[in-house]
Order: structure tokens, then C-alpha cells, then sequence
């Protein structure tokens, strides 16, 4: 199976990875998995003043303090993973991403960083829910 892993660095982000080695039965190592992160782009006023590779730089960055730990895990469960950052709108990035990379399952946890999420779902995963055709299994 092809399963999209949308991973924000956040405490759901390590219960989800959690949950899936605890239940390797399910999921476990036998697939292909591809890791995606998504940063949020910066303002472009704020962009203006700043050259393109500190811009760059920023996004690399942050990609990789999300995606360091994340990579870890996976080298410790032996999973097959390619990864992948992107820049955008989180839940439009996940969603296309899910759909053209003809994916047969998305996971991603309940909620993000963001502490104005709904109270029920955060924000991202409500949207994914909304906008994706892929399959997703959130994580709580």
C-alpha cells in the first residue's frame, strides 16, 4: 500500500507515528511510505526583505526540524520512506499531494500546533477531510 504520512512536528504527529509501529499488524513496515511537511509560506510583504536564499534557508530549516525526528523514527522501525517539504497551504498541499500521487491512504493526526484549531479536529485535518479524495485515517 502507498500511505502518505502529513507529519507537522507536533505531539499528534508523534502519537500518530506511535500508533502505527504499535500496530504494525495494520500498517507496519511492508509498505511505501512517504513522509510530507508542509511550511507555511512567508508573507510576501514580508518577503521583500529578505534575499532569496535567506527565504530558502528559512523553509529548509524548518522542514528539517520537523522531519529530523520524524526520520529517526523511521530508521528505527525499519520502514521503507521517501520524504518530502513543501511550501503552501497545508491542507491544499496535502490533499493534491494525495490525489495525483495516487496514494491509497493518507494518515496525519488529529491536530497541529495551532492552538485556534477546532475543538474537535484541528484545522488542517478538518480541511483534508473536506478537500481530499484519498482515503485518511487521523490519529488521536
Amino acid at each position: 500500500m502507498k500511505i502518505l504520512l502529513a507529519v507537522d512536528g507536533s505531539a499528534c504527529t508523534k502519537q500518530m507515528l506511535a500508533y502505527l509501529a504499535a500496530h504494525d499488524e495494520f500498517l507496519g513496515g511492508a509498505h511505501e511510505y512517504t513522509v510530507l511537511t508542509v511550511t507555511m509560506p512567508v508573507p510576501a510583504h514580508a518577503k521583500g526583505f529578505f534575499d532569496r536564499e535567506t527565504v530558502e534557508n528559512y523553509y529548509r530549516a524548518e522542514a528539517d526540524d520537523v522531519l529530523k525526528p520524524v526520520r529517526a523514527f523511521i530508521a528505527q522501525q525499519a520502514w521503507r520512506a521517501s520524504f518530502v517539504d513543501k511550501v503552501g497551504h497545508a491542507p491544499t498541499v496535502i490533499s493534491e499531494m494525495a490525489d495525483g500521487g495516487r496514494f491509497d491512504l493518507v494518515v496525519m493526526g488529529s491536530h497541529g500546533h495551532s492552538a485556534l484549531g477546532s475543538i474537535v479536529l484541528g484545522s488542517v485535518t478538518n480541511r483534508v477531510l473536506n478537500q481530499c479524495k484519498t482515503p485518511v485515517l487521523v490519529i488521536r
